[in-house]
């Protein structure tokens, strides 16, 4: 049992190291021994975890990244009080860790996508199904929005999930280095107009909305 516990927590140890160092340089730009000279470790040590550096990072995929798009951007959107303010504010707490990290490259889910794409089929299909999962949680929270009455009844669910899934990925990019902070504000007051813009309106309230 304790030998188990120490090779899971060193497991741990080498995937997070193993995030960081990929998520600041880029999975190609990132070798094995920069790995174990981070973390101190021989080689036997490794190979004895993992078996190859795609191997490392499927299991940083299925371990961490998951988990870490999961508790940002799925868990928060699960609950069944208005869609509207649970996306707002999970993608506004999303925005604002971003504006306090320092070593900020971007949206990590998105930077390996990129780097990916056309080079990996393998990884793209992990990383593919991560994004597939965040669309459909979006897509079933509008569903459920309009089903409660929050949203328009005529609102295309399919189209404001990837609209919303675009525009998240497209201002974590912006952010980067520059102003993130002011860039966060005017894209939070641009999407709360666009959430007004959908929202279902009372049978004896006018639709003044042009379309």
């Amino acid at each position: 049992m304790e030998k188990n516990l120490k090779r899971m927590a060193t497991m741990q140890r080498m995937q997070v190291t193993g995030l960081n160092l990929f998520y600041k340089k880029g999975y190609y730009n990132t070798s094995v021994d920069d790995i174990l000279k981070e973390l101190s470790l021989s080689k036997g040590a490794f190979y004895y975890h993992f078996d190859s550096k795609e191997d490392f990072f499927v299991q940083i995929i299925e371990q961490l990244v998951v988990r870490k798009v999961y508790s940002m951007l799925i868990e928060p959107i699960e609950g069944h009080e208005n869609t509207l303010e649970l996306i707002t504010n999970c993608f506004e707490d999303a925005l604002e860790t971003a504006v306090h990290n320092e070593l900020d490259y971007g949206f990590l889910l998105n930077n390996f996508i990129n780097e990916f794409n056309g080079r990996n089929p393998e990884i793209m299909k992990h990383l593919n199904e991560i994004l597939r999962i965040w669309e459909v949680t979006l897509v079933s929270a509008i569903q459920r929005g309009k089903f409660n009455g929050h949203i328009d009844r005529h609102v295309d669910a399919e189209g404001v999930a990837v609209y919303l899934m675009s525009s998240f990925i497209g201002i974590r990019t912006l952010m980067v280095e520059t102003a993130p902070s002011a860039r966060k504000y005017r894209f939070m007051s641009q999407l709360r107009q666009y959430f007004k813009s959908i929202e279902a309106r009372s049978e004896n309230q006018p639709n003044n909305t042009i379309y």
